[in-house]
């Protein structure tokens, strides 16, 4: 975790913007940047120890939540949200550290599937555990807090179009 800063930066921003519109967007918007600064440090703290980052502890519980423990490479990428690119670098390190092992889908030749090793699944599961006790970096709030904060920011990606909402 880094020292605390000697005052708030939004604050002394938004007391410098009034002579424009949007200071309380501006101040929202850099708000839950530092927030996802402080949550990515606390957690990359947590998982460091156990040669993870959480883009690579993301790739091993999505697949530790499968039925087989393996997915195509492509669906890695949809369901997390990320550049094929960044999917294979995750797996590429995670295959080298033995967690991960590529083989090429059975009844499809062009797709390569990622799953999970034995050792990968015991690696996640500790690391679940610790994020679980570290609350995933948010361990100040209390659980009404988070289901707020998780339904603003639902608000805010379905008005985005970042899914399509159930009819």
């Amino acid at each position: 975790m880094t020292p605390p800063l000697a005052s708030d930066p939004i604050a002394a921003a938004s007391a410098n913007w009034p002579r424009r519109k949007a200071v309380d967007a501006m101040a929202a918007a850099t708000s839950i940047m530092r927030a996802h600064q402080i949550v990515l440090s606390a957690v990359d703290t947590e998982l460091r120890p156990m040669g993870l980052t959480f883009a690579r502890f993301e790739v091993l519980r999505l697949l530790a939540f499968t039925r087989k423990g393996e997915l195509p490479m492509g669906k890695i990428g949809e369901r997390l949200m990320v550049q094929p690119a960044t999917v294979t670098n995750s797996v590429n390190r995670l295959e080298s550290d033995g967690l991960v092992v590529r083989r090429s889908h059975p009844r499809d030749r062009r797709t390569i599937l990622a799953r999970i090793t034995p050792k990968g699944r015991r690696l996640v599961e500790r690391a679940t555990e610790q994020l679980d006790a570290l609350r995933f970096g948010l361990a100040e709030l209390g659980t009404d807090d988070l289901r707020t904060l998780t339904a603003i920011i639902g608000d805010l990606r379905e008005a985005v179009g970042d899914f399509e909402t159930p009819r």
